[in-house]
C-alpha cells in the first residue's frame, strides 16, 4: 500500500516572530484596559463600570424615588447586558460608589451592610438592597434628549451611553483610583461647592491663572476629614497631575484628673480605622516609647472617636509626634490625575480638567437645544394645522365622513386643504371633545409659549453667552442641592515632626547579653539577680560574645566580621529572661546569616574624645572618632570599614589619646606604636597599613595598651601562651614589620592568634565546654625568645572571652585635633609606598 503524500499549502501561512505577536495582543489588551476598564473619563469623572452600574439601575427604573432592589438583580442587569466580567468586580464597583467614606457624593443609596471604614467587607450582594442616590437625577436626566453618543453593548442587543450627560464635574468631586497597563490614577476628592464655584469662574474667565481658581478651590476635601498639609504639594497637582501632600488627624489633647487624654476625631483618607487603632496599642504593648496607658476605639454611630490615655508626668505631644511619625495617623497622598481625555489617557491639571468638562457640558446642553428645539418647532407645526382644522370644522368633517378609511382621509385632508402628513395624522386623530371652544383657546396660549421657548432655545444655540449662562444655572442648581460644608482643613506648610525620642522612654538598669550570631536580649536587674551564677543561655554551637550592666537610654554598637556595624538602642532590645537565648538581630536590623558578631561596644554618650578602631585580616587599620558612629535610622547594618577582597574584620576596640596600638602576626612579629600615627578616617574608609607582613605572613591580632601596663599576654592557635614583658616589645612608627616575639620552629611552628596587654592578678576567661578561668599570674612570664607554655589544658572550641566594652565619656580638650581625612584611598597607597 502506498501512502499518501501530505501538500501542505504554504500561501495560507504567513510567517511572524513570536515578539511581533505577543506584541501586537498585548498592545490591543492594554488600549482595552486603559480605555474601557481602569480609567476614568474626563467628561463624567466615571469608569466604564461605572457608567454602567447607573444607567442599567436608571434603565431599570431602580431610581431614588422608587423602593431599594437586591444588589444581585442590579449585578445580573450590569453583566448580562453591559459589562461581561466578574460579578465581584461589578459589586465591588457598587458598594464602593455607596461608601460615604470612600467617595465625598456617593451615587448609590444602599440598604444593609455596605462596609466599614474597619475595611469590613461588604455583605453578600444577596442580602443587600441599593436604588440610585438622589444625585444621579440631575446626571442621568438628559438621557433621552440625544445629548450623549449611544453605542451598541457587547452582543449587539441593546444600546448604552458612551458618557453620562453630568450637570458638574463628577471626577473632580469624588476623584478616582485606577491601575492600567502602563497607567495609574490617583485623584482625591473636592468639595462640591468649591468645584461648582471654580467651574463657574473658569467659564466666565477662560483665559483665568491657576492662581485665580486656587483662590476657590483649595485642595482636596477627604470624606474622612482630616488635615492636609503642604500647599505647594497642591499647587504641583493642580499645575502637573501629579504632586504630594502630608494627610494629617485631627487630634486633640485634654487634661484629666488622673491622666492626659489623646482625642482622635478624623483620620487620614484611606486609612483603616482598626489597623490604626491596633498598630498605636502594640506601640503602648511593646513599650517602644513610655507613658502610654491606653488606647481604645470609642467610635460610635455619632461619629468616629480615639482615645489614647497618657501619664501626667509625659509631655503628651511628644507620644503624638511619635504616632506621626510611626503610624498612619499621618501619611502621604501622592497625586497622580490621569483621565481618559479624547480616547487618550492624559496627565492632566485642574484647569486641563476644568476645560475638558466646560466643553462637554457645553456639547450636552447643545445637543439637549437641538433635539429639544426640533421637538418643539415640530409641535408648532402640528399645532398650527389643527388651529387651521377648528376653523374649517365643517368641511374636514364632511371630507372625514366622505372617505372611505383614516389613510383615504389623510389624503383627502392634504390634497384639500394643503395639510401635510404630520397635520392631517394629527387631524384624524383628534377626540370630539378636543373641538370646543375652550381647547382653541389651550392650542393657541400652547403655540405662543412654545414660540417664545423656541426664541430661547435658538439664543442657546446661537448666542455662547446665553449658553454659558444656562450651564451657570445648572451648576448652581446643583451646588444648592447638594453642596456641603468643607470636611479637611488645608494648611500651607507641611509641619515637621520633632520628638525626642529617648525622652519617652523609661530610663532602667538592665543585664544585656549579645552572641556570635546575632542573638541580643535584655533582662531587668530583678530578674537577673534572682538567678544569681548561673549561666545565660545561647543557641547550640553559638558563642556568648560578652555580658554587661548598663542604662535602657545606652546604645550598643555591634561589629562584624564582613566589616559592618549595627547601632541598637537597648530599649530597642526585647525584655526576656535569663534562661531565654533572645531575639535575634534581624527582628531590629537586616543582617547577612553569614555575618557574625565579632565584638560589642557599649555607648552611653558619642559626645566623647575617643576613637574606634578596626583592624583587618588584610593588615589595615583604621581610627575613627565616636560620634561620627551615631546614626539616624538603624534598620540596616552600615559599612564599618571597607574591607579588601577575601579580608575580614578580626577586631574592633576603643582607644583614647595617648595609648598605644599593639599588632601582632601570625609568624609570631610583633610591635606598638602611639595612636597618634594612625590618622582619623570616616566610617566607610579602608584605613591604612598596620604592619608590614613578610611573605605568607597574616596579621593574626590588633588590639590597645597602655605604656604602663607590665606584661602582654600572647596566645597560639592549640591554646598556649606566655607573657612578655611591655619593654621587650619594641615600639616604633607605623608601619613596621616588628621583632620575633618566639621562637620559631622549623617543624610545626607555633601560629599566633592573639595578644593582650595584662595585669599579673586579671582573670582570663576562656569559653570552652568546662569554662576555665586563669590568672594572668599563672601565664609564665618568658623572654621574647623563649617558646611558649601551657598553663592549662583547653578543650575543643575554646575562645577567649572577650566582654562588652564600655566607652568612657572623656571631655574633649581644646588642642584635640578634629579633623577627619575622606581620601582614604590616598593616604592607604601613601602609606604603602613609605613602608
Amino acid at each position: 500500500m502506498v501512502k499518501k503524500k501530505t501538500i501542505v499549502d504554504n500561501t495560507k501561512y504567513r510567517p511572524e516572530l513570536l515578539e511581533d505577536i505577543m506584541g501586537a495582543g498585548f498592545g490591543r489588551y492594554a488600549k482595552y484596559i486603559i480605555q474601557e476598564r481602569a480609567l476614568p473619563d474626563a467628561r463624567d469623572g466615571l469608569k466604564p463600570v461605572q457608567r454602567r452600574i447607573l444607567y442599567a439601575m436608571y434603565h431599570d427604573g431602580n431610581t431614588w424615588d422608587y423602593a431599594y432592589r437586591k444588589s444581585a438583580k442590579t449585578v445580573g442587569l450590569v453583566i448580562g447586558n453591559y459589562h461581561p466580567h466578574g460579578d465581584t468586580s461589578v459589586y465591588d464597583a457598587m458598594v464602593r460608589m455607596s461608601q460615604d467614606w470612600k467617595v465625598r457624593l456617593p451615587l448609590i443609596d444602599m440598604h444593609g451592610n455596605n462596609g466599614s471604614i474597619d475595611d469590613d467587607p461588604a455583605a453578600a450582594m444577596r442580602y443587600t438592597e441599593a436604588r440610585l442616590a438622589k444625585v444621579t437625577q440631575v446626571m442621568e436626566e438628559d438621557l433621552d434628549k440625544n445629548t450623549v453618543e449611544m453605542a451598541p453593548n457587547f452582543d449587539d442587543t441593546e444600546h448604552e451611553p458612551t458618557v453620562l450627560p453630568v450637570p458638574f464635574p463628577v471626577m473632580l468631586v469624588n476623584g478616582a483610583t485606577g491601575i492600567a497597563a502602563g497607567y495609574a490614577t490617583n485623584m482625591p476628592p473636592h468639595n462640591l461647592n468649591e468645584v461648582v464655584d471654580a467651574t463657574i469662574y473658569r467659564i466666565q474667565n477662560p483665559e483665568s491663572a491657576l492662581t485665580d481658581v486656587m483662590d476657590i478651590l483649595t485642595g482636596p476635601d477627604f470624606p474622612t476629614g482630616g488635615i492636609v498639609q503642604g500647599e505647594a504639594g497642591i499647587r504641583d497637582a493642580f499645575t502637573t497631575g501629579k504632586g504630594r501632600i502630608v494627610v494629617r488627624s485631627k487630634c486633640e489633647i485634654h487634661e484629666e484628673k488622673s491622666c492626659q487624654q489623646i482625642i482622635i476625631t478624623e483620620i487620614p483618607y484611606e486609612v483603616v480605622k482598626g489597623q490604626l487603632v491596633k498598630k498605636m496599642d502594640e506601640i503602648r504593648v511593646s513599650k517602644d516609647i513610655d507613658g502610654i496607658l491606653d488606647v481604645r476605639d470609642e467610635s460610635d454611630r455619632e461619629g468616629l472617636r480615639i482615645v489614647v490615655d497618657v501619664r501626667k508626668d509625659i509631655d503628651a505631644n511628644m507620644i503624638l509626634n511619635y504616632f506621626y511619625k510611626n503610624t498612619d495617623l499621618q501619611v502621604y497622598y501622592n497625586y497622580n490625575n490621569v483621565a481618559i481625555i479624547d480616547k487618550r489617557p492624559v496627565q492632566v491639571g485642574l484647569l486641563g480638567l476644568l476645560d475638558a468638562f466646560i466643553a462637554f457640558r457645553k456639547e450636552v446642553v447643545l445637543r439637549r437645544s437641538r433635539y429639544e428645539l426640533d421637538k418643539m418647532e415640530a409641535r408648532c407645526h402640528i399645532i398650527e394645522g389643527l388651529m387651521k382644522a377648528v376653523s374649517i370644522l365643517d368641511e374636514v368633517i364632511r371630507i372625514i365622513r366622505a372617505s372611505q378609511d383614516k389613510g383615504d382621509a389623510k389624503r383627502n385632508l392634504m390634497n384639500e386643504f394643503g395639510f401635510d402628513e404630520p397635520q392631517s395624522e394629527a387631524i384624524v386623530s383628534l377626540r370630539l371633545y378636543r373641538l370646543s371652544n375652550t381647547d382653541i383657546i389651550t392650542l393657541r396660549e400652547e403655540f405662543a409659549e412654545l414660540v417664545n421657548q423656541i426664541e430661547e432655545t435658538k439664543a442657546i444655540i446661537e448666542n455662547e453667552n446665553v449658553l454659558h449662562s444656562v450651564i451657570i444655572k445648572e451648576l448652581r442648581n446643583v451646588k444648592k442641592e447638594y453642596g456641603q460644608e468643607r470636611r479637611t482643613r488645608i494648611e500651607a506648610e507641611v509641619e515637621e515632626i520633632n520628638y525626642d525620642k529617648t525622652a519617652m522612654i523609661a530610663n532602667e538598669r538592665v543585664v544585656v547579653t549579645v552572641s556570635r550570631d546575632g542573638y541580643l536580649k535584655r533582662v531587668s536587674m530583678r530578674s537577673y539577680n534572682a538567678v544569681g551564677d548561673q549561666e545565660t543561655s545561647i543557641k547550640d554551637g553559638d558563642v556568648l560574645i560578652g555580658t554587661t550592666e548598663c542604662d535602657t537610654l545606652d546604645t550598643l554598637l555591634l561589629f562584624t566580621s564582613k566589616g559592618n556595624y549595627a547601632s541598637i538602642p537597648v530599649w530597642q532590645i526585647d525584655e526576656g529572661k535569663w534562661k531565654d537565648v533572645g531575639m535575634h538581630l534581624n527582628k531590629v536590623v537586616r543582617i547577612d546569616g553569614e555575618d557574625k558578631i565579632k565584638n560589642a561596644i557599649l555607648i552611653k554618650s558619642f559626645d566623647t574624645y575617643a576613637w574606634i578602631v578596626t583592624v583587618s585580616s588584610a593588615g589595615q587599620i583604621k581610627k575613627t572618632p565616636v560620634n561620627n558612629w551615631q546614626v539616624e535610622r538603624n534598620n540596616k547594618v552600615m559599612t564599618a570599614m571597607n574591607l579588601s577582597k577575601d579580608a575580614e574584620m578580626i577586631h574592633a576596640f576603643i582607644a583614647y589619646r595617648n595609648q598605644q596600638i599593639l599588632m601582632v602576626s601570625k609568624d609570631g612579629y610583633s610591635y606598638r606604636f602611639a595612636i597618634e600615627d594612625i590618622p582619623a578616617t570616616g566610617v566607610k574608609s579602608k584605613g591604612v597599613k598596620a604592619m608590614n607582613l613578610g611573605k605568607g605572613d597574616k596579621l593574626a591580632w590588633g588590639c590597645v595598651m597602655n605604656a604602663e601596663d607590665p606584661a602582654v599576654l600572647y596566645m597560639t592557635n592549640v591554646g598556649q601562651m606566655k607573657r612578655i614583658h611591655t619593654e621587650e616589645i619594641v615600639f616604633g612608627n607605623r608601619p613596621m614589620k616588628g621583632n620575633l616575639i618566639c621562637k620559631r620552629l622549623k617543624t610545626n611552628p607555633s601560629i599566633v592568634t592573639l595578644a593582650k596587654a595584662v595585669s599579673a592578678g586579671e582573670e582570663l576567661i576562656f569559653k570552652d565546654p568546662e569554662r576555665q578561668v586563669l590568672r594572668a599570674s599563672e601565664v609564665p612570664l618568658k623572654p621574647r625568645e623563649s617558646g611558649f607554655g601551657s598553663p592549662l589544658v583547653l578543650k575543643d572550641g575554646w575562645d577567649l572571652y572577650r566582654g562588652i566594652d564600655e566607652c568612657r565619656i572623656i571631655d574633649i580638650p581644646k588642642d584635640a585635633d578634629n579633623e577627619v581625612h575622606e581620601d582614604v584611598e590616598r593616604l592607604s597607597l601613601f602609606d604603602e609606598k613609605e613602608g
